[in-house]
């Protein structure tokens, strides 16, 4: 019974020391006399002693291959230094464990004879300003390739392009004219501007200006036809209230002499005077003194005797 209880006690020590527990988002590729048996998934896992062993622990994780600068020949001869950038992840433990030897170093010279092989076919500009274009090749290629290796790659990323010293003074020179031009035709376009501006208001300007006189002067002119309509309507009032009055004959002639003496009222004015006016004046004795308009008789206009100097010699 003893040796049974020690037998016993060895076993469990020997089963004990073969379990494995595989972690979540690994696989294990295990072998049996140097053949493969069995890939390990998640979980609990027992391990037959002295005939089994794991081969290779994968982590079916998501994983960046970032490779470092490497020189690259433009179809235009200019030699740039790019660095490229790989998301890749296992979907198949076996043909990665046996698919090819060291997975991870063929998969960055494929990266790199890839990226060769797609920047030799393009230019200097072509290639700086195609970096989508590479990188959907890129990972469409590499994709296909690794395969069967158990390699699925997610996208590829330029992460550098590094151009020549030479070249990158004459880019920043071409990019420093590029925008100086930019700047003289910015500066042109606000001159323009302005210049359209202030045409546009000086034309709007003399517009309101010529609609301005043009306002005062129907005002002024429906002012002055307002005052010269009220000035006869008064007159034509007064003639009314005149005529409602029925004045006697003598108001009338005073009304005429104040006529004559409204229209005499001026250095350069001439009057014609007709003949029952005059008649009227002539019978008006006061008025004709007080006007001189009925005074017939020619001035004197006779000069005065000359005095005769006393002779000295004769008058004594």
């Amino acid at each position: 019974m003893e040796y049974v209880f020690i037998i016993l006690i060895v076993i469990g020590i020997i089963i004990l020391l073969n379990l494995r527990v595989v972690p979540q988002a690994h696989e294990y590729v295990t072998e049996f006399l140097g053949k493969y048996r069995k890939t390990w998934t998640a979980g609990l896992h027992l391990k037959i002693p002295f005939f089994e062993r794991i081969a290779k622990k994968i982590t079916l994780k998501e994983q960046v291959l970032d490779s470092p600068p490497q020189p690259v020949i433009t179809k235009d001869n200019v030699t740039m230094q790019i660095d490229t950038v790989v998301y890749y992840r296992i979907f198949d433990a076996k043909l990665y464990t046996y698919g090819v030897v060291n997975p991870i170093n063929a998969l960055a010279n494929l990266t790199a004879t890839t990226l060769r092989n797609l920047v030799g076919e393009l230019e200097l500009d072509g290639t700086l300003t195609s970096r989508d274009t590479i990188n959907g090749k890129m990972t469409s290629i590499l994709d296909e390739a690794t395969d069967q290796w158990g390699i699925k790659v997610g996208r590829v990323e330029l992460k550098n392009i590094i151009p020549p010293k030479e070249i990158q003074m004459a880019m920043e020179k071409q990019m420093k004219a590029e925008r100086d031009r930019r700047e003289t035709l910015l500066q042109a376009e606000g001159h323009k501007a302005a210049a359209i501006t202030r045409a546009e208001g000086e034309k709007q300007a003399a517009i309101l200006a010529a609609e301005g006189e043009r306002d005062a002067a129907i005002a002024r002119a429906e002012g002055e036809a307002k005052a010269l309509l009220l000035a006869r309507q008064a007159e034509a009032e007064g003639l009314r209230l005149l005529r409602e009055a029925a004045p006697d004959e003598a108001v009338l002639e005073l009304k005429k002499y104040d006529a004559l003496v409204r229209m005499a009222d001026g250095r350069a004015s001439k009057i014609i005077v007709p003949t029952d006016a005059v008649n009227a004046v002539k019978r008006d004795v006061m008025f004709s003194e007080a006007s001189g308009l009925g005074d017939t008789t020619p001035p004197d206009n006779t000069p005065d005797p000359i005095k005769k100097k006393p002779d000295p010699c004769c008058d004594e």
